[in-house]
């Protein structure tokens, strides 16, 4: 079988990106797998189908390189919707679609970043070494004083397979040091890679959720910058004690190339 497929990244996480709204494409995880291979197939961070959505502009169904599916991925959210708008799809700059974590709006900005609404969010639980919290797939956030001289593949690994996240399937990792006040720099683990990756919406959205937390920000509406080894987001939200709602991941999102690969 012959498959067109297109490539897009948002702040280097990278994406395998396919049009199925006539559901023509079966994948199974095998083929996932190694589409998502950077040295036997495309190479990606996860790979994302645009469906049809019934009661939205469009779908998205998203893969992890080792096949796993059914959580939110953020920067692939704004991928989906830059690719939605390269389709014809939204050419107002503004859509719904539905996610595996249920419906988001997002918005294409006159700068060209995408502002993507993400789920509200409930802090769960709290330890000594950090927050864990859901932000449409699981997260636990650490804070460090110097996360560039951190082992994020080691320190991350561990963590990611902790007995206390077993319940959640096990989660991502996410390391920050505060460089100044609403200002911080990020690595992350990421589950379903299995090893650090240049960025991570969800992920970027939870350690700012987190630090303000930790930081104790007053109730209210708060921007948070968070800077990551190739690009800075920002992630806004309102803060009304340990929930968070109005959540916005705003960022870049770009087509890179388009293809065809013979499964």
């Amino acid at each position: 079988m012959k498959l067109h497929f297109f490539k897009y990244e948002g702040a280097g996480n990278d994406f395998i990106v396919l049009d199925n709204r006539s559901q023509d494409i079966v994948l199974g995880e095998k083929e996932i797998r190694k589409l998502c291979d950077r040295h036997f197939g495309i190479g990606s961070d996860g790979l994302i189908f645009l469906t049809n959505g019934s009661m939205a502009d469009f779908a998205m169904e998203f893969y992890n390189p080792d096949g796993s599916s059914g959580m939110m991925c953020g920067n692939g959210g704004r991928c989906i919707v830059r690719f939605a708008q390269d389709l014809g799809i939204i050419p107002e700059g503004k859509t719904e679609f539905l996610a595996p974590d249920g419906y988001h709006n997002a918005e294409i900005l006159k700068d060209g970043d995408i502002a993507l609404k993400m789920k509200d969010v409930q802090i769960l639980e709290k330890y000594a070494d950090g927050i864990w919290l859901d932000t449409g797939t699981s997260h636990f956030v650490v804070k460090t004083d110097d996360v560039k001289q951190e082992n994020i593949f080691e320190k991350g690994r561990t963590l990611r397979y902790n007995a206390r996240f077993e319940k959640h399937n096990g989660t991502n990792v996410n390391f920050y040091t505060e460089l100044q006040e609403k200002e911080l720099l990020i690595r992350t683990y990421e589950r379903g890679v299995e090893d650090e990756t240049l960025a991570c919406g969800t992920g970027i959205t939870a350690t700012a959720i987190a630090y303000s937390k930790t930081k104790k920000l007053p109730n209210g509406m708060h921007t948070i910058s968070v800077k990551t080894l190739n690009d800075t987001l920002k992630v806004s939200f309102l803060k009304t004690g340990d929930t968070f709602t109005n959540v916005v991941l705003q960022g870049p999102a770009k087509k890179v190339y388009e293809g065809d690969v013979i499964i």
